[in-house]
């Protein structure tokens, strides 16, 4: 077990909506070489950090941003190398219309092309078919990787789908999250950031559409290119930036004025900006460009797992999660990974405060801390992930539904305080009740003498 692990060791209390939850706490509470030069360090990035932090950060109150906040999925997907890629392709699907019947708000689609994990090569024609088993859910791709598309047809495939959606889809993007796919497009890894840089900008303009496009780098030309459809949605479709270890998320989210997807939450291993400074960098690379970003806009994608005692969930996908650090972070991808044994990871991860795991409390306190850690965010993705069986997956996402969505939702504000109102004044509209009981009575027995 991990060292100081025992405050977090599953405690088998349950959660019960009626009577051991208390409802009233639901209204309480509250390239990188193209932007700044090839020779980024982090120490730039932290001192420009700070010096946006002391004169904003008290201008963004939490409560404004947790009273109406979003929730969805972030799916690259992973699933297991293994089983049938057509059936893990259809339990995504039928997460996504479970999502939408349980009201969340939204869901991103990933692009990887190798590794054997994530197996969804075109998030658009996934949307195209999730759309279409959907209603009211929104459908954003999560992300394409632009260094491998000509900056034209991502535009073009993206307008088209907002047509056919009626303005469900949100445009996320980035670099290119796999190594193995870019050496597969030959493509310089050190140039992928840059290369993200030119075709975002060209894409904002082409989607703009106020007057042709004429562009040449060394790896894409236009020529007075326009798009015949313009966005179904008005002014344009929502558009996003991936954000995981370096500040050129944060950056290319500035300069082109576009919300950010956090992708993780920022350990010490792999990021030297914590989440207050990356918002920092990206509202001062706004400023410096002419644009705007809204803490409002910007999302953190977490692992998380909710059951009905914090026992229940992490027993559930101990397992599951062991699998996926092991076999795929570490095993697949290289990434660094916990030093700790297999079935101790998801309990190294939520004493990390990596994940969110247990009761629908357990979560909103996880919800708290990262609004603390972040200073403020207005939407949070649920990290799709195929650690525990479809039941369990599913209840998930219904206790999370049900019992912590509300809070940050505000629909349950008229129910509690009716509720509450009630409860004060029980004494006497009993009193009443029984005098108005006691009267009937009375004048019944009084008419039959």
């Amino acid at each position: 077990m991990v060292p100081g692990h025992e405050r977090l060791k599953p405690s088998g209390r349950a959660f019960t909506p009626e009577p051991g939850f208390n409802p009233a706490r639901l209204s309480q509470s509250g390239g990188v070489s193209s932007i700044m030069g090839s020779d980024l360090r982090a120490e730039r990035a932290s001192g420009l950090a700070r010096r946006v932090r002391q004169s904003r950060l008290e201008e963004r109150p939490l409560t404004s941003l947790t009273d109406n906040m979003t929730f969805g999925t972030f799916m690259a997907p992973f699933h297991r190398v293994g089983e049938n890629p057509t059936l893990a392709l259809e339990r995504d699907l039928e997460l996504i219309e479970w999502m939408d019947n349980l009201g969340f708000d939204e869901a991103w689609i990933g692009e990887h092309h190798s590794g054997g994990w994530e197996t969804i090569a075109s998030p658009e024609v996934f949307i195209a078919t999730a759309a279409g088993r959907t209603r009211n859910i929104r459908l954003g791709t999560g992300v394409v990787s632009l260094p491998y598309h000509h900056p034209y047809m991502v535009s073009n495939r993206m307008v088209l789908l907002d047509h056919l959606t009626r303005g469900r889809v949100m445009l996320g993007v980035g670099p290119g999250a796999l190594a193995s796919d870019a050496n597969m497009f030959c493509i310089d890894p050190e140039r992928q950031r840059e290369m993200m840089d030119e075709s975002l900008g060209a894409i904002m303009r082409l989607l703009d559409g106020s007057e042709p496009v004429t562009m040449e780098t060394d790896w894409f030309k236009m020529k007075d290119a326009t798009l015949q459809l313009r966005p179904f949605q008005k002014p344009s479709l929502p558009v996003a930036v991936a954000s995981v270890q370096s500040p050129s998320g944060v950056l290319l989210a500035g300069k082109h004025g576009v919300s950010v997807i956090s992708l993780s939450v920022p350990r010490d291993s792999i990021r030297t900006t914590s989440l207050k400074d990356q918002w920092a960098i990206a509202e001062e690379t706004a400023e410096k460009n002419g644009q705007t970003v809204h803490r409002k806009d910007w999302r953190l994608s977490v692992g998380c797992h909710v059951a009905e005692t914090r026992e229940e969930a992490f027993d559930q996908i101990r397992v599951g999660a062991g699998q996926v650090v092991t076999e795929y972070t570490g095993g697949t991808n290289g990434n660094p990974i916990p030093d700790v044994p297999a079935n101790e990871v998801v309990d190294y991860m939520v004493e990390h405060n990596q994940w969110i795991v247990g009761t629908p409390d357990d979560v909103i306190s996880g919800i708290e801390r990262l609004q603390e850690a972040s200073g403020g965010f207005g939407g949070l993705l649920l990290r799709a992930e195929d650690w525990a069986p479809r039941v369990e997956l599913h209840r998930s996402y219904e206790l999370f539904a049900r019992y912590v969505m509300p809070k940050y939702q505000g629909s349950l504000t008229g129910i509690i305080d009716s509720q509450q109102r009630s409860a004060s004044m029980k004494d006497a509209l009993q009193a009443n009740r029984r005098a108005g009981l006691k009267r009937a009575t009375d004048t019944y027995l009084a008419g039959n003498r």
